[in-house]
């Protein structure tokens, strides 16, 4: 079942994809300004162990319920 720590990595790599295409088309400020943008939300999330877009998600699709395994309880 996806929750909101995993639909952030699913889209961070959508993001991350959407920046290759960008660049690979041409579309080169395009490209930077979405990988400044995807770098410093990293930074924010290393810095103060706060995700902006895990906070979002969270609440509008719930928090992901790890057990000490790994797997997905629920």
């Amino acid at each position: 079942m996806l929750c909101a720590e995993r639909v952030q990595r699913i889209l961070m790599a959508i993001m991350l994809g959407l920046v290759l295409g960008l660049a690979g088309s041409g579309m080169m400020k395009a490209a930077f300004i979405l990988q400044v943008f995807i770098m410093v939300m990293l930074l924010v999330w290393a810095f103060t162990n706060f995700c902006p877009s895990t906070w979002v998600l969270e609440r509008l699709i719930g928090k992901c319920d790890f057990d000490k395994d790994g797997s997905e309880n629920g």
